[in-house]
């Protein structure tokens, strides 16, 4: 994960918010385009920007000035009042949506067309509803599509030795910036205390395969919380032991078009096929041992 203090320089936004009242499955789809500010966990977007799945209860009660105020509507959709002034969800129009700022608002679709943002994304989509196209369209990365060379079986095996040291590295670099106790919890600070004060720690910085590999055979314990911990923050909605679709999208997106064996990874990691990855498929994924998955460490 060479490209990790990126991330962790954009340390900002807010907690997970939006509720998901449906899933999807994992494989082949992604949620919604990343702003340049990122969650409460910096490997990720924030997932309020992933919500293809989510649909937002549309409250009974309205004003009676605008009926619209208290009455959301999910992504891709608008609010609108009928005759008798009754607020509804409708399509909004692509042409409705904000200019593109800049290239990093542009994403990539599973049709392998590039849309000027995730507004415009979403605007088509929902104009396809309960077509066959439109069911198999979502969002597969961030920025405009481009090619994506194959995953060989040697880059797959090395995938992991690099996200496992980028999670260590992110989890140490929140311990550092805490100062205001909003980005982990008490416990948490004192499991990653554990990892910043040992004198063992390989630091972060560009380090070959091998090291990263010898580090974590030496260094095994220090990767257990890191990889119990990404999964915790991807388990939001609902929090239930299993990564959706959707709840993976915020991770998964914005490393696409970075790391080629993104999506391969991923689809191995369902060992099962279900199209839901278990806190079980997720720590073997990265080589942790089944007596040290604690459902505990998630928390």
């Amino acid at each position: 994960m060479r490209v990790w203090i990126v991330f962790l320089l954009c340390l900002a936004g807010q907690a997970f918010t939006a509720s998901i009242t449906e899933e999807e499955p994992i494989i082949d789809d992604v949620g919604e385009e990343a702003q340049p500010e990122v969650g409460v966990n910096p490997v990720q977007v924030e997932t309020g920007d992933f919500d293809e799945a989510i649909d937002v209860e549309e409250e009974e009660e309205v004003t009676a000035e605008n009926p619209c105020l208290n009455h959301h509507c999910k992504k891709g959709k608008v609010c609108e009042v009928d005759e008798e002034n009754t607020p509804m969800c409708v399509c909004q129009d692509p042409t409705t949506c904000p200019g593109a700022v800049g290239e990093f608002e542009h994403v990539c679709a599973t049709d392998n067309t590039t849309y000027d943002s995730s507004c415009h994304f979403f605007a088509q989509k929902c104009s396809l509803e309960g077509t066959k196209k439109g069911h198999k369209l979502h969002l597969d990365y961030i920025g405009p599509c481009k090619f994506i060379e194959a995953c060989m079986d040697a880059e797959l095996n090395e995938f992991p030795l690099r996200m496992r040291d980028w999670l260590k590295n992110v989890l140490v670099t929140l311990y550092e910036r805490d100062e205001e106790n909003n980005l982990l919890t008490e416990k948490q600070k004192l499991r990653v205390r554990k990892i910043y004060e040992n004198e063992k720690r390989l630091q972060a910085g560009e380090h070959s395969l091998d090291l990263l590999a010898h580090d974590f055979e030496k260094n095994y314990n220090m990767y257990i919380f890191p990889v119990h911990w990404q999964f915790g923050q991807l388990d939001q909605h609902p929090v239930d032991g299993f990564l959706s679709h959707t709840e993976l999208a915020p991770l998964r997106a914005p490393l696409i078009p970075m790391e080629h064996c993104t999506t391969r990874f991923f689809e191995q990691c369902d060992a099962d096929n279900d199209k839901y990855i278990a806190l079980e498929e997720w720590a073997n994924c990265f080589s942790i041992k089944e007596q040290d998955v604690d459902k505990d460490l998630v928390i």
